[in-house]
């Protein structure tokens, strides 16, 4: 998966977590659910995306970064 592609995949999914979060008269259970699954997957491809742009920065290959588990992206601090 090229930059490109990291950064249309961000796009679909930040257009579905609007989406959920316009609606209005709270979410089912299920589209709360989903809601978590489109943050843990953002926060995967923003890291992916970081990977690759870093790894170009100092000359290595950036189809040698990897996406990272749902539980070590979301482990970072901020």
């Amino acid at each position: 998966m090229d930059n490109e592609q990291i950064l249309d995949d961000i796009g679909t999914l930040v257009e579905e977590e609007r989406a959920l979060r316009r609606r209005t008269g709270g979410l089912l259970p299920e589209e709360r659910e989903r809601l978590a699954e489109l943050e843990v997957r953002l926060d995967q491809c923003w890291d992916l995306l970081r990977q690759r742009r870093a790894k170009s920065e100092f000359g290595e290959d950036p189809d040698t970064a990897a996406l990272r588990p749902a539980a070590e992206v979301e482990s970072y601090r901020n």
